[in-house]
């Protein structure tokens, strides 16, 4: 029974799919009353199917399927909460000895039962998608996420071709990513026009997030009744049997598919693509391969949400630090003109775009593709009619302005924003013609069956459409983009309306800095040059030579200008621990010569320049006549916080030489001695003890700022893996053995990544040996066991013909390798890039090295 006119490309759009009265031939259904006890509708196979003969419709549920099963099937309708997510059954046993997988919902007052012949088990498929999840989750960059997606769902559906689908705003969709079987057509990067997806179909694919077609050629199953009394069909939204529109059927049949896949992508409740599956045959999935990619779209899904959002606020970041410079840089200067045409390439970088020009003042600046010069004025003209002091945005220039027809290939699409209320000051930025971008990935003289409906229906006729309807359009500006055009004009108009009082301002504080600063300079000018004089004019020691004063001298001067350099570096002093290393790191001839423990201190300007002197003493003491003098001398320094906020500091040396108190003092020990007491209101003790020199000292807490983390040496971090050279590999044709094919796409990408594209890969030994009979691959890497067997005789078969390879194993040992083989290198699994890489490349070095040799 009809329920609609015949279906063609000039009504699919309400092509009423969800109603087709018919179910793909792989399952059978039946439609009960809400409380599952009565059978209202079947469809026209059940009875071949479920193995039940007479009347159907009207009779009890237990009488077709049996007491158990019917009560699994309603215990199994009461857990569902809503359609889109049926109660799944697996293994119910009718009584004809038959076991089914089913699933059950309730819709519109309609119990709804699905049976297919039950699969393989549940938890192979579910443990497959946990680790394709696993993978996939670290991935935080969308470049690497699609490709690696696209390659991962081949291995666990193993449909000859996998493409990640991306639907526009304008409805339209393109191929940002494919896996493909060797041989078939590329249709990475080709766009589609909306119409390939008809409105209800999308409706449709966010209610059913996993749409099968088992077989492209199947012929329909009719439900029995098509019409209810009340003449209304089934509606099958939620059922996975539904019947297919013949339009998408004749579309995958003029691709050669035999078979197809898809599961929603869904973004912040919209649908935002499609992972589409291909298949060159028909292919059956079972119910848990199904359950497993649910869970799988439902995760990447998530994940693809999580990227956008992660770089919606990385964008909104950077534009707010792009912005925040412009406003910070227009307070220091008096040519905002200039300012703002050096910052054009910010504003470009804000929002993506092939060109961008700038009206300031009546002068025109512009860079990279933009309209040209001759049809400025004229753009000028039309962008004040339309800008009216807001941002103005548009994706085809020439259907608004008909002048921009002639440079429409160079730009299509323009953003204005106004920059002042002055009429002609705008800042624009162009995107050129979308299809100018495009790289068709495929043969150009690949063809392509048409049917009935006509040519239209193949991938070339679609891009042929889609190119046509995107005819002097670019890509549409985004709401993102027009949020941060209307950011940008609102920071250059604050900026251009508060230059001239904010410059006056500035110039008038700037005055008074100046002068404070110059003073500043020349108090502190003096005090150096009067501590320098001091430094010079200090009484030495009779037997002192003058080589020995300069590198006193010099060496007092250096320390006093690492403090100087400190604090003018740290905003007026520095970090405790940071000058004793800086002091005492000339003198570390052992890794436990010199200790250092206490918090993290922060001394001001006058405190930092007086322990720089004090320390810089006992360090050139220790080094000439106390611990470190010799070898085995310690030092240890120890400070702390008192309880009244002061630092006391200790200075301990042992396993020097024999100390005594020195006969007299000199200049360093009245610095020692003096300096803290005198200049900073604290206290010095000197303690020389036979055993080595003691110091203890105080800096007043007014001197001081503990921070809250501890002075605790830096962690030793473990060096990163260092980068492996594969000039060699890169060339090299690699044999992988693994019978895992998860393992084994891991594998392959690890080998993609290093730009390596000549990869084979087998999963058996009979596979392995066959490839050999027709490749000769320069390396290879073999798993070990292979679940029913070993990778031996493709070992030794690699051996006779001297091509190199290394084993890999996720066992513990290398025990079922024969001796004869001991020396081949083993790599564990999880697989390390830095190690298979490096591995690989040292077998072909060492091969090529031998060939050479001989």
């Amino acid at each position: 029974m009809t329920l609609q006119p015949p279906v063609n490309l000039t009504n699919c759009d309400r092509e009423p799919i969800q109603i087709p009265g018919s179910i793909q031939p792989h399952g059978c259904l039946l439609a009960c009353n809400a409380s599952a006890s009565v059978v209202l509708r079947h469809s026209a196979n059940t009875a071949g199917m479920l193995g039940v003969a007479g009347e159907i419709n009207g009779q009890r549920l237990e009488t077709i399927i049996g007491s158990e099963a019917a009560h699994t099937l309603r215990n199994a309708l009461a857990r569902v909460r809503e359609a889109s997510r049926p109660a799944l059954s697996f293994a119910v046993s009718l009584p004809s000895g038959q076991v089914f997988d089913v699933a059950a919902h309730i819709f519109k007052g309609t119990a709804i039962l699905e049976f297919e012949p039950s699969g393989a088990g549940i938890a192979e498929p579910i443990e497959l998608v946990r680790t394709v999840i696993a993978q996939l989750r670290e991935i935080d960059r969308s470049d690497k996420l699609f490709p690696d997606t696209a390659r991962r769902v081949r291995a666990l559906l193993g449909y000859d071709r996998v493409m990640i689908y991306q639907l526009g705003v304008d409805g339209a969709g393109k191929v940002i990513a494919e896996a493909k079987r060797s041989g078939l057509e590329s249709f990475l990067g080709q766009y589609f026009p909306a119409s390939d997806i008809p409105q209800q179909a999308r409706a449709l694919y966010l209610r059913n997030p996993v749409r099968i077609i088992a077989d492209a050629q199947f012929r329909t199953v009719p439900i029995e009744p098509v019409l209810d009394l009340s003449g209304e069909p089934l509606d099958l939204s939620y059922a996975h049997l539904r019947s297919v529109s013949p339009i998408h059927c004749e579309y995958l049949s003029n691709m050669g598919v035999g078979a197809s896949m898809s599961i929603s992508i869904i973004v912040d409740g919209a649908l935002w693509g499609l992972i589409a599956c291909h298949h060159y045959a028909p292919r059956t999935l079972t119910m848990g391969q199904r359950v497993a990619a649910e869970m799988f779209g439902e995760f990447f899904s998530l994940h693809v949400q999580t990227l956008r959002a992660k770089q919606t606020v990385e964008a909104a970041a950077y534009a707010r630090q792009v912005l925040d410079n412009l406003l910070r840089d227009a307070h220091r200067t008096a040519d905002i003109e200039e300012l703002l045409r050096a910052r054009m390439t910010d504003f470009q970088a804000l929002i993506p775009c092939d060109g961008i020009a700038m009206s300031l003042q009546g002068r025109w600046s512009a860079d990279a593709l933009t309209p040209p010069k001759a049809a400025v004025p004229n753009l000028l003209r039309f962008a004040e009619g339309v800008a009216e002091g807001r941002t103005w945005a548009s994706n085809c220039l020439s259907m608004a302005h008909p002048a921009a027809q002639d440079y429409a290939v160079d730009v299509s699409g323009v953003l204005v924003i106004p920059m002042s209320q002055q009429p002609r000051d705008y800042l624009m930025l162009f995107r050129k013609e979308v299809i100018e971008t495009l790289d068709w990935a495929g043969d150009p003289n690949k063809t392509y069956e048409s049917g009935p409906l006509g040519e239209r229906l193949t991938p070339r006729k679609s891009f042929a459409v889609w190119k046509q309807t995107v005819h002097q359009h670019s890509q549409p500006w985004s709401e993102q983009d027009r949020q941060f055009g209307e950011a940008i004009r609102a920071a250059i108009v604050e900026v251009a309306l508060h230059n001239s009082e904010l410059m006056a301002d500035e110039r008038s504080k700037a005055e008074v800095r100046q002068r404070m600063l110059n003073e500043e300079l020349n108090h502190r000018v003096k005090n150096i040059l009067s501590l320098i004089g001091a430094l010079v004019a200090h009484p030495t020691t009779e037997n002192q030579t003058l080589n020995s004063y300069v590198a006193t001298l010099k060496g007092r001067i250096q320390a006093l200008s690492l403090a100087h350099d400190q604090v003018v570096r740290g905003d007026g002093g520095g970090r405790f621990a940071t000058l004793l290393e800086a002091e005492l790191s000339p003198y570390r001839t052992a890794a436990d010569a010199i200790t250092l423990n206490g918090p993290n201190l922060l001394l001001d300007a006058r405190a930092y320049s007086v322990m720089a002197l004090v320390l810089h003493e006992l360090a050139t003491n220790a080094a000439k006549y106390g611990a470190l003098s010799r070898a085995g001398g310690k030092l240890a320094v120890s400070w702390t916080i008192d309880s009244g906020g002061a630092c006391d500091i200790a200075w301990c040396e042992s396993g020097g030489p024999t100390v005594r108190p020195p006969s007299r003092s000199g200049f360093g020990s009245v610095l020692i001695e003096r300096s803290i007491p005198f200049d900073l209101g604290g206290s010095s003790t000197l303690e020389f003890r036979p055993e080595g020199l003691h110091g203890y000292f105080k800096i007043p807490g007014k001197h001081l700022t503990q921070l809250e983390t501890a002075d605790t040496p830096a962690p030793q971090v473990a060096p990163a893996a260092p980068p492996v050279s594969c000039t060699a590999l890169v060339n090299a044709c690699v044999l992988i053995l693994e019978d895992q094919l998860v393992i084994a796409v891991g594998l392959e990408q690890i080998l993609a990544d290093a730009l390596v594209e000549d990869v084979i890969t087998a999963s058996s030994e009979a596979e392995a040996m066959k490839l050999l009979a027709s490749h000769r691959p320069d390396v290879a890497v073999l798993d070990i066991n292979l679940g029913t067997g070993t990778s031996i005789a493709v070992a030794e078969a690699l051996s006779r013909q001297h091509i190199p390879f290394l084993f890999a194993t996720g066992y513990g040992d290398s025990v079922s390798i024969p001796a004869h083989l001991k020396h081949v290198p083993v790599v564990r699994k999880p697989y390390d890039a830095f190690s298979i890489l490096s591995n690989l490349e040292s077998l072909i070095d060492i091969r090529k090295a031998t060939d050479q040799a001989q």
